[in-house]
Order: C-alpha cells, then sequence, then structure tokens
C-alpha cells in the first residue's frame, strides 16, 4: 500500500469526484482513477460506488477513510523526525583508537565533539591500529582513528590526518651521542627498542633497514610509545619516536638518511553507511588535517583504501 494511492483515495472522498480531486492533486483523472484502482486491486475490495456522475464510498471506503489519514499522519511524523534527528545528533557511535592518538591527537576533538552532540553515546575504544582495522572489517567499529597501513585495502574508506615524522633517540649518556652523524650501519650494531612486530610502525622501520641490506638489534618489544621513550630515556637502547613526543628525557641522533614517516587517520569501511554522528565525527577530524597532507598522499577521494 502506497501513500500516493492513499492520498489519490482520499481526495476522490472528500471531493466526491475524480476529476476535482485531480485538479486538488495536479494530477489528470486518468492518474487519479489509476491510483484509486491500485489500492483497490491491493485491498482486494472496492472503495467507490461510480453511479453516473454521483462518487460514493462503499463500506470497505468508508472503514478505510479515518484510517488512511491516520496511516499518512504517522509518515508524515516519521518523516519530520527523521528529518530532525538530522539536526539533533544522537544514537551511538563506536570508535577506535590506538593509545597514542588517543592520549596526544584526540582530546581536543573529543571535547568538541562532546559539547556539540551531548546525546551521542561515544563508545570509545583503545586498540592497536592493527586490530581497529580488523574491527572495522568485522564491523564491530563504525570508525578508526589510527596508525595508517602502509599498503592500504580498497575495502577501507581512509581520510589521512597527520603525519608522524619519526626521529631516532636514545638516552643523554649513550656513546652514539658523541659519534653523529649516525649511519644505519652503526646503529644496526648497537642495542634497539623498538615497536613491536607486524604493527604498521614497525614495518615502517625495518623497510629502511632492509634496503639497506641491514637488520637493527631489537632487545625488546612494546606496543606503547611512551614505554619505548622511557626504555629510551634509561639507556635500553637507542628508538624511533614521532617528533610531537621527544623531549628533554631523550637525546636526538641525527642519521644519515632520509626520514622515516607514518601517516594517522580515520577509516571506515566503504560498504558501511556511516551514521549522522560518524560523519560529524569526521568533519571535526577533518578540520585538524595537517596542511602538507593533500600535496604528501593521495586525498581520500583518491585513496584506495
Amino acid at each position: 500500500m502506497d501513500t500516493q494511492g492513499l492520498r489519490a483515495f482520499i481526495a476522490v472522498a472528500e471531493a466526491h469526484s475524480f476529476s476535482t480531486a485531480a485538479e486538488h492533486l495536479h494530477l489528470t483523472q486518468s492518474a487519479v482513477s489509476k491510483r484509486v484502482a491500485t489500492l483497490e486491486h491491493q485491498l482486494g475490495k472496492r472503495l467507490f460506488d461510480r453511479i453516473g456522475r454521483q462518487v460514493r464510498l462503499t463500506e470497505a471506503g468508508q472503514r478505510l477513510l479515518p484510517r488512511a489519514h491516520q496511516i499518512l499522519e504517522l509518515m508524515d511524523d516519521t518523516q519530520r523526525s527523521l528529518q530532525h534527528e538530522q539536526h539533533e545528533i544522537t544514537g551511538r557511535l563506536t570508535l577506535g583508537t590506538s593509545h597514542h592518538i588517543g592520549l596526544h591527537r584526540l582530546p581536543s576533538i573529543l571535547r568538541q565533539f562532546r559539547q556539540r552532540y551531548p546525546n551521542v553515546q561515544l563508545d570509545l575504544r583503545f586498540l592497536d591500529s592493527e586490530d581497529a582495522y580488523h574491527g572495522i572489517k568485522e564491523g564491530e567499529l563504525e570508525l578508526a582513528v589510527v596508525t595508517l597501513a602502509p599498503n592500504e585495502d580498497a575495502r577501507y574508506a581512509v581520510m589521512p590526518l597527520w603525519c608522524d615524522r619519526l626521529c631516532f633517540v636514545t638516552s643523554h649518556d649513550d656513546p652514539l651521542c658523541s659519534q653523529q652523524p649516525l649511519t644505519l650501519e652503526t646503529l644496526s650494531q648497537h642495542d634497539a627498542v623498538l615497536p613491536n612486530p607486524l604493527t604498521f610502525t614497525r614495518s615502517l622501520i625495518m623497510d629502511r633497514f632492509t634496503r639497506a641490506h641491514l637488520a637493527p638489534r631489537v632487545v625488546m618489544a612494546t606496543h606503547y610509545l611512551e614505554t619505548l621513550k622511557m626504555m629510551a630515556s634509561v639507556g635500553l637502547g637507542w628508538s624511533l619516536l614521532p617528533d610531537t613526543m621527544v623531549d628533554d628525557s631523550v637525546t636526538r641522533l641525527t642519521v644519515d638518511c632520509p626520514p622515516i614517516e607514518r601517516y594517522l587517520g580515520a577509516l571506515h569501511h566503504r560498504d558501511r553507511t556511516l551514521s549522522a554522528a560518524a560523519k560529524q565525527m569526521l568533519a571535526l577530524l577533518s578540520a585538524t588535517q595537517d596542511s602538507t597532507i593533500n600535496s604528501n598522499i593521495p586525498s581520500p577521494q583518491n585513496n584506495k583504501g
């Protein structure tokens, strides 16, 4: 039962005329007749008796008329409610992020989101970036803000946001401090503390050494960059940290090689229809995008992932 048929039925019932109803609906008389006939076919009941020029409701038509009004009022109310929800953002947003991004990049964005959309239930989950990708793939997360994979999958829509330049660091009393500038070969002969194997960041680091036919001497590994910073600061080995994390607790090392960079950004599954809350979160994230991102890597519209 479609609303067009109901509207035509009501118009004819109130006007007692197909031609007058057609004028009110800005349709041809044949179009109104066809809509009413379709409705009668769907219901299996005759709704009007047409005797001469008289158009009268049948018993079935009389029973349908108040219900037809109720149905259309409910449809109109539902449409207004949905339009209202577009302005009054509600619902649930499941967002995955890494510990580093959650601590260093997201606080101000989350604060803005909470202030603007207090009726959204934010389910924030701290995960390794690799696990967040899996959560997006399986539909457990609607959005993720993580370290982006070096090789993106076409299933993911990706919005690169920030470029993290990784800096070589060590403790203040490490002998490497007096040997600068260093080479990757020299570093490979000293203990290193690096992100865990199979992480995106570790793969970027290993790729740089592999290209030079070298391998770092990794003595300890962890998922947490803050822990790596502590281990490097107390002399357990050299490490790499995002430039934004480097402070007086460690010494920067000058290394004769091109910079190692990783990209942080937002992603969601291309086949998932995003909620209004997710779209607003993406808008807030987009406003924080590094100005150099678009010139360094493809935009989200062109990125395969």
